[in-house]
């Protein structure tokens, strides 16, 4: 009868991912969640008129979720459906106003405040269509998720207040109802050729899976938070301190067919996370490419890594970490195969708060991660398919993660072990 459940499963998340092409976009990707159409309307006379000439649009998913475990297991499903509509106003003297909200239905679920009567764990991931907080809660599911005001300069803006954004580190990670929200200004510049600059400062996070925003350090412990280095509990949710992430970044496409990118998060009193990032496409004829990359990542903890008591802070004092990755690939118009690779070293735990995206690695497959983890070998390999028509497009991708030992509580914080993932995709 279990087999009969996956099948079904299996037959359901593939009709309706087709629904959902935004639920998996690249970091590079600019966020385009509510598809909104551009709007390029001559500059509005008066704020009534930059309102009556703004543009609406809305997005609507279903998602379908369940976990079918070892006999003796407690086993879960889940059904989310969601609408939402944004409004962005024409340009008044280059100003432009946009706000957002949305509503997610759980219309037929498991029992998410029931913990596995053996493992005494409780649910992981079909909770995540909902409220993480309040897994009770089946009714007030509502957000207003970006409240903002823009400033168009030529090709460049600048953005103040809630909105959506696609970085390095903290990104949509929209593998759920709703993505991750952050609250700052945000600084896109374009006014150099073939070079973009961006600067931010963020002061508030909205994690996918929580209904409202948060300061940066209560921001950070919201998800499972796994053991300190040294095997207790960790105890960093709500009692860290930080006046917020400082970004600099900037991606050069000086060089034909290479797109270099250098990008730092400096998140205040917590720690420092610096990319490194070449990519090279090598023309073999008209039709068909090589791809390399070369992928660098340093962290450093700042002061006492968010507290001075080691037991409640987040990066350990004087801590810090490295990773190396690199993809060998071929593409041509309609087939992209790439061998990917990822090491971080047994110098330390790589740390990103779960709660403000997903790995930036070349082996990240959407479902798990490498967070939180140290002395770890990734290989990944992928092939995708694109429609010539560009309607559809499909994947398949395969991994083994070589993790430290689970009692090796020092490189291991989520007690995960080695693994082989396989991902199937149709969009």
């Amino acid at each position: 009868m279990k087999n009969f459940f996956a099948v079904i499963y299996i037959l359901t998340s593939l009709l309706f991912t087709i629904n959902t092409i935004a639920q998996h976009q690249e970091i590079s990707d600019k966020p385009s969640v509510w598809k909104e159409k551009s709007n390029e309307k001559i500059d509005s006379t008066s704020i009534l008129h930059a309102f009556k000439n703004g543009n609406f649009s809305g997005h609507f998913r279903y998602f379908f979720m369940a976990s079918n475990n070892e006999s003796g297991l407690s086993d879960y499903y889940a059904n989310a459906v969601g609408g939402g509509v944004k409004f962005e106003t024409a340009k008044f003297h280059n100003f432009q106003f946009g706000v957002s909200g949305y509503y997610i239905f759980n219309i037929g679920s498991s029992d998410f405040t029931q913990k596995d009567p053996v493992t005494n764990a409780s649910n992981r991931y079909e909770v995540a269509l909902f409220d993480i907080q309040n897994p009770s809660n089946k009714d007030n599911l509502s957000r207003l998720e970006e409240l903002y005001l823009k400033y168009n300069y030529e090709n460049s803006t600048i953005t103040l207040g809630k909105q959506l954004l696609n970085t390095s580190f903290i990104n949509l990670q929209d593998g759920r109802m709703r993505p991750t929200e952050v609250n700052g200004i945000w600084v896109d510049f374009n006014e150099i050729k073939k070079t973009k600059i961006n600067l931010g400062y963020l002061y508030g996070i909205s994690p996918r899976s929580t209904l409202k925003y948060f300061e940066v350090g209560e921001s950070i412990g919201i998800y499972p938070s796994g053991v300190n280095p040294d095997g207790t509990k960790s105890s960093y949710a709500g009692n860290l301190d930080s006046d917020g992430i400082f970004i600099v970044g900037i991606q050069n496409e000086s060089i034909k067919n290479l797109k270099a990118l250098l990008w730092n998060q400096y998140a205040e009193n917590i720690f420092n996370s610096a990319l490194f990032q070449m990519d090279y496409k090598y023309d073999l004829n008209p039709n068909s490419k090589l791809l390399f990359g070369f992928q660098t990542i340093y962290q450093n903890a700042l002061n006492s890594g968010g507290n001075e008591d080691p037991s409640k802070t987040y990066f350990e004092k004087k801590g810090n970490s490295q990773t190396f990755g690199g993809r060998l690939g071929w593409q041509n118009k309609k087939i992209e195969l790439t061998l990917n690779y990822n090491r971080i070293t047994a110098k330390g735990r790589y740390l990103m708060p779960r709660e403000w995206g997903r790995d930036p690695f070349y082996t990240f497959m959407p479902r798990e991660r490498n967070e939180g983890f140290g002395d770890v070998n990734a290989v990944m390999t992928k092939i995708q398919y694109t429609n010539p028509k560009k309607t559809f497009k499909s994947n398949l991708a395969v991994g083994y993660f070589d993790l430290p030992d689970v009692k090796n509580v020092a490189l291991n914080k989520y007690g995960l072990p080695s693994y082989v993932q396989t991902n199937a995709d149709v969009r």
